[in-house]
């Protein structure tokens, strides 16, 4: 199940890494124009470039971001760099699609969106799992008071990956941590079901670095619904979500932030709905064909994650961290 592409846009790629090679095999799925990539180094760009039949590949960012070929860059290297190439590409007229975390913390996350509204572009976090069928069903299926009083919402986002020091998610100086790197999406996936929270606890392991290995959070929201949510780099859990309401909840399976299937079962065990994804790809594409639809009616911010939500939440990130007692280098005056 695809959506139409909307024409027009051509795509540029910065950062030919792993999550680069993933969103641009979904670019290619949609049938979207993907023009030029661009690297540190010209070898890099070159044979992503010829891996996905891109018709330019550029040896640095700048260059890039200077083609006139190029309508919208997807950032797709370490939060650390987000902010500085996001402005970058910004300063040049294009467009931008940031992946997740959007930036190291809120200041930074601030200061990409406030170049983006005086340009008139459109700065886009990349957290695709808002975009996928089974969420827009979701939203659907809450917003029509089917679940009652939402009380809950519950999820994890937990891997084994890796206790190498020098790997980026336990390096400090690259924005390591389980919160930014996996957190990001059950705490956003919270904001989504219950918006702001209006108090925040944690708790967290760190590592033998100083970056959280595990982190926990219990939110608590406007409405009075409490919120949980696990990330851990160093323990692989089930990876699983609910909705949490009086008459009924929503069950998301096994991955829940990609597509997949949810039950909605009333307190007595009953199924009401059973919904199974049905996704070509990845499913990527969605936020892209997303972006291109904003564009093409002229707007320049996304309706599913506005921009100042994604402030918000960095906001929300940055309390944890403070909580837990994470802090990059530079931040807070340290060195």
């Amino acid at each position: 199940m695809t959506t139409p592409p909307v024409p027009g846009l051509r795509w540029g790629i910065l950062g030919p890494g792993g999550i680069a090679r993933a969103f641009t095999s979904d670019l290619r799925t949609a049938g979207l124009d993907v023009a030029a990539v661009g690297s540190r180094r010209q070898a890099a760009a070159a044979a992503f470039a010829e891996d996905f039949a891109i018709p330019r590949a550029h040896g640095s960012y700048e260059e890039l971001v200077a083609d006139p070929g190029v309508d919208i860059v997807y950032i797709a290297t370490p939060h650390p760099f987000h902010a500085a190439q996001a402005i970058l590409a910004l300063e040049h007229g294009k467009h931008v699609l940031i992946e997740k975390p959007f930036t190291l913390n809120a200041v930074e996350a601030a200061a990409v969106r406030d170049v983006a509204a005086e340009r008139g572009l459109l700065a886009m976090e990349a957290m695709w799992t808002r975009y996928l069928p089974h969420m827009i069903r979701i939203r659907e299926i809450v917003a029509a008071g089917v679940l009652g009083d939402v009380r809950a919402v519950t999820a994890d986002h937990t891997q084994m990956i890796t206790s190498d020091p020098a790997h980026r998610l336990n390096a400090l100086e690259l924005g390591g941590g389980a919160l930014l790197d996996l957190g990001i999406y059950p705490v956003s996936f919270a904001w989504d079901m219950l918006g702001e929270p209006l108090s925040i606890a944690a708790s967290a392991r760190l590592g033998d670095t100083g970056a959280d290995t595990e982190v926990a959070t219990i939110m608590a929201h406007a409405s009075g619904a409490l919120s949980t949510t696990l990330s851990a780099s160093r323990s692989a859990g089930p990876n699983t979500a609910s909705v949490i309401g009086t008459d009924a909840r929503i069950d998301i399976d096994r991955v829940w932030y990609t597509p997949t299937s949810f039950r909605v079962v009333g307190p007595d065990g009953t199924v009401h709905e059973d919904f199974v994804s049905d996704v070509a790809g990845r499913g990527m594409q969605y936020q892209a064909l997303a972006a291109e639809r904003f564009l093409a009616e002229g707007r320049t911010d996304s309706d599913v994650l506005p921009i100042d939500e994604t402030v918000a939440i960095m906001a929300t990130l940055d309390e944890v961290r403070e909580l837990v007692g994470v802090i990059y280098p530079g931040e807070h005056g340290e060195a």
